[in-house]
This record gives C-alpha cells, structure tokens and sequence, in this order.
C-alpha cells in the first residue's frame, strides 16, 4: 500500500484538475494489463486501439513504450501546467522537459548502465526524442481517443464539478473520504491500496486529484514533481465507451430490472446516475443518451417529485430527492447512497 501523510498546508492547497496526457498513459495501461480482451465497458474501444497502434505508421513511439507497462519516469507524465489543459497544453510542456529533470528522475526508476532501450534516447538525444513521443502520442490520440474525447471531457467535467463542490462545502476530509473504494483518508494519511509498499511525507506542497476515465480502478500516484503530489483515480462516466454488441456483461436495466419494470430501462438508467448530481450534458455523455432524451427523462422525473434540479454557478445540476433515492434503493437491484 502506498501511505501518503499530509501535512495542513498540504491538505488546505488540495485541488483537482483533468489531463488529456495522462489519460493516453493509462489508457495505455489498460492494454498492457490486458493484452487479450479488454473488459467492459473498454472492449470494442481496446479492440479499436489495439487497430490503431498495429495499422498506423505514425503511433509507433507509443507502441514501443508499451513495453515500459507502468514503470516509467514522470517526466513522461508530467503535472498538468492548468486545471482544465487540452492535449496541445500539456504535449508542449512534455517537449520542454529540461535534461536535468530527465537526469535526476531517471535514476529513480532505472540503474543508469542498465537502461531499457526505449529510454536511452531521452538521455543521448533529448529534444529529438521528446518531439518524437510527442508527435506519436498526438496520432495516437487523433486516432484511438480523440473520436471519444468530447463525450469523456463532458463526464470528467461532471466530476471535477461534483468533487469541486464537495471541497468548497465540506473541505478536503469529505472529498477524499469519497474518492474512490481502494482510497481510504484517515487524517493525516492518505492510503491508496495497492502495491508497492510505499510511504511518502508531503510537507509544504500541494495535493493534486485528476480522475480518469481509462483508470479502471488503477491508481497511480506521481511525487517527482518537488511542489506537487499527484494522485490518479477511476472517475464516473467510463461507461460512455461501451458500444452495442461489444460483449459486454448485462447491465442492471435488463428485463428483470424491477426499476426499468416500473419506470422504464432509460430512466431507470438515468435515476441510477443521480446518486451523484449531475447535469444534463453530463448525463447525456455518462449514459451515452441524447441530450434532448435526457432532458426529457429529467422533466418526467421532475414532475413525479423523485428528483431536484439547482443551480450551481453557471450549471443546473440535477439529483435525487428522499423518493427517488428511496426507489433505487428499494427497488432497484442494488442499495446505493446518494452523494449530497
């Protein structure tokens, strides 16, 4: 387990920002962990990948960092420069990285005579190397994740707002004592359970969230960076890469779905993903519905007194009342609890 103490300062300067690149590694991640059949609801978008990295020319610095799996410097991920970076943002900050940032962290995962193949290049030929990762991951992108990204951006924008708001409401113990079922916050520890066994102390420094839709329930944790620790987890929404036909396991709104029975399999869907507040875009991009059907759903469901729409900034978010929770709950086909 990876235990991270975190000191008051640290804890008060907690913020949470997207990142297009490091979504490209994990998603990267996700082949390598499954070189066979991906599960779903990645499937026919690994198969799509996998197409993408074994049919154009242009991926190839990507397919051959595949072999690093998930032991690779941070330079090669490195801090987002802005809360909500597009791609070109961070591909710019990659192809900056200084050769003693390279220098230094290199050491940290490798014994500098004993390098991988893959990594020689960044020390010998640094500025040729970067720039040819970076045009690699672009064709990647282009190709395997961009078709999908503005479905991914609206859901990640919904939980960046859904976290955001439980940060200013209740502050950081709240947020991180809901991040994720492999994340548990006993203050001033922050435990991510899975391997190695690691202990990290950040004094001074700022606490960064960034929820990813290729993580699966992989966690990752980034400390190279001397102002920042940065933590990965699964955000909502992975759903929205599903596709009909793809071979994926029954969803809850099947024709035994006592909830689908009553209310119908859309809104049963759409009742099930208020036990986070979201918005109408956000539930559009998460259940892969029209914007005008959710809509739809949400007047229905608004008039029969089971949700509640408010207004935060410039978003409406919608989510359950007592009713509507009390529906999913009792019959539904799993007990949930609903997020304030």
């Amino acid at each position: 387990m990876i235990r991270i103490r975190l000191d008051e300062p640290t804890l008060a300067r907690t913020r949470i920002a997207i990142s297009p690149l490091w979504e490209v590694w994990t998603s990267l991640y996700l082949l390598h962990r499954n070189p066979g059949e991906a599960p779903w609801p990645y499937t026919g978008w690994a198969r799509h990948a996998r197409q993408v990295l074994g049919e154009v020319p242009a991926t190839a610095p990507v397919r051959l960092l595949l072999a690093s799996g998930h032991s690779a410097p941070d330079f090669l991920t490195p801090i987002p420069p802005s809360s909500t970076p597009t791609l070109a943002d961070e591909l710019a900050a990659l192809r900056a990285t200084p050769a003693e940032v390279i220098a230094e962290q290199i050491p940290r995962y490798h014994r500098p005579d004993d390098l991988p193949g893959w990594l020689i290049p960044f020390v010998t030929d640094r500025s040729t190397a970067l720039d040819r990762l970076a045009g690699g991951i672009e064709a990647y992108w282009d190709a395997a994740i961009g078709p999908w990204w503005p479905a991914m951006r609206a859901a990640l924008d919904e939980e960046v707002l859904h976290r955001a708001r439980a940060l200013a409401a209740d502050g950081p113990d709240a947020l991180l004592g809901d991040l994720h079922e492999r994340v548990r916050w006993e203050n001033p520890v922050l435990t991510l359970m899975k391997p190695p066994e690691r202990q990290i102390e950040a004094v001074d420094q700022r606490l960064l969230l960034i929820p990813l839709i290729f993580s699966r329930g992989a966690l990752s944790c980034s400390t190279d960076h001397p102002e920042i620790v940065a933590v990965s987890y699964q955000a909502r929404g992975a759903a929205l890469l599903a596709e009909e036909g793809s071979g994926r396991a029954a969803s809850p709104a099947t024709a035994t779905d006592r909830l689908a029975v009553l209310v119908g399999r859309a809104r049963a869907q759409v009742l099930r993903a208020l036990t986070r507040p979201s918005t109408t875009a956000g539930l559009a991009a998460t259940l892969g519905l029209a914007p005008s059907t959710v809509s739809e759903h949400l007047s229905a469901l608004l008039s029969a007194g089971v949700v509640h729409r408010r207004r935060v900034g410039r978003r409406v978010l919608y989510g359950l009342e007592p009713a509507g929770l009390a529906l999913v709950q009792l019959v539904g086909d799993e007990p949930v609890i609903a997020s304030a």
